[in-house]
């Protein structure tokens, strides 16, 4: 079976400094996958590569064998991301914010309704989908931001800390999300934490200064 994502001697520096060392990583489709790793050990940097945003130094990442880059619309179709903090337009209410999420992603009318109205269900947001987003806890945030990466259905979502500046509430209530997904898409969980990846990882990449440490099923590990 083709690899969700693929790494091949990833390598990215910034000036002198080598974010990612030669990074060799592989994520098989439909599972919850632990990033794990210290601050600066090349978790963000990796995520934004797979996402499309930044292109590497050298090597290649790869979803289900479509090779990854700023400059390939094909590739990013197919990725979900959350970044570690969020931005939304504060006056709009999150059902307005998804619907504006679709339109840039080609959907309107009931299309757009329909998959918005979705995924409020999926992150328990339904009862307040009329409220500003400026009002919204972090938690609850959090959970749009999800909801918004999802938009598209994508094949592989990318979350980025997802739960490191959150109140305890706040953090079951995003993992308990993440274990919802398990299926739905290829979710990596990039994070410092290990009692989340503990909670609702399956597989675990373990990184620092760049490279991949061990990689394993989480009983594994």
């Amino acid at each position: 079976m083709e690899p969700a994502i693929e790494c091949k001697a990833l390598t990215k520096r910034y000036g002198r400094v080598l974010a990612l060392d030669g990074l060799d990583l592989q994520v098989p489709p439909g599972v919850v996958f632990g990033f794990l790793g210290p601050n600066g050990a090349g978790k963000t940097t990796t995520i934004k590569i797979l996402a499309g945003l930044i292109a590497p130094t050298s090597g290649e990442a790869c979803l289900a064998g479509c090779r990854v880059s700023p400059h390939n619309p094909a590739a990013r179709r197919r990725v979900g991301y959350l970044p570690e903090e969020p931005s939304f337009y504060g006056w709009m209410s999150a059902r307005e914010y998804l619907l504006f999420v679709g339109g840039l992603l080609g959907l309107a009318g009931r299309e757009a309704a329909r998959r918005a109205d979705e995924l409020l269900d999926l992150v328990d947001l339904r009862p307040v989908a009329r409220r500003r987003i400026a009002g919204f806890s972090r938690g609850m945030r959090q959970r749009l931001g999800i909801a918004q990466a999802l938009v598209g259905q994508p094949d592989v979502l990318l979350l980025d800390e997802p739960t490191s500046a959150l109140d305890p509430l706040g953090r079951r209530e995003v993992l308990a999300l993440v274990e919802r997904l398990a299926g739905q898409a290829t979710v990596v969980v990039s994070t410092h934490i290990l009692a989340d990846v503990e909670r609702v990882c399956r597989q675990v990449a373990i990184v620092a200064q760049g490279r991949l440490v061990a990689q394993a099923g989480k009983e594994e590990l």
